[in-house]
């Protein structure tokens, strides 16, 4: 009979206190929305000063990729041609997306038209990071001793 009334009362200190929770949440969601009134209104007043210095970072960087292609005595086409935009589609836009940059993922030929899901194989440093993460949690959760932690980190760092 003890156990019951103790699980009840329990259950009934949760209830009360999910139910402040949830108005507290609902307090913070108003006071959230009055900063974002505040801050759209501020936003609003100097409009005409951040579409300035959007457009000055915008001016900064163009300027900062010409001298960069200058110094390397590149072209465009060059520059482009990159290991880092090799293979991938680049959209560049002004004023109808507001300056925006996109490089899309990597093309590849062969899958274009395949519908199923595209598999990759991790590098080696993933899949390190990855074993020797899963190790320290079997350590941490006492699955493990000390001795097979140590000798499981061995053959991790050195395969051979």
């Amino acid at each position: 009979m003890k156990v019951n009334s103790v699980k009840e009362n329990n259950g009934v200190i949760k209830s009360i206190f999910i139910a402040y929770f949830i108005l507290l949440l609902h307090i913070l969601l108003l006071a959230g929305l009055g900063v974002l009134i505040i801050f759209f209104r501020g936003i609003v007043n100097y409009m005409l000063w951040i579409f300035l210095a959007g457009t000055g970072i915008i001016i900064f960087s163009a300027y900062r990729f010409y001298r960069k292609m200058k110094k390397e005595r590149k072209t465009l086409k060059e520059m482009m041609n990159s290991p880092l935009f090799r293979g991938r589609e680049v959209e560049i836009s002004l004023l109808g997306g507001l300056a925006s940059l996109k490089v899309g993922k990597p093309r590849n030929l062969f899958l274009e038209n395949y519908q199923g899901d595209v598999k990759q194989l991790e590098d080696p440093d993933t899949m390190r990071l990855k074993e020797l993460n899963e190790l320290v949690r079997l350590f941490e959760n006492n699955l493990i001793t000390l001795e097979e932690y140590n000798q499981a980190k061995k053959q991790i760092f050195n395969p051979n």
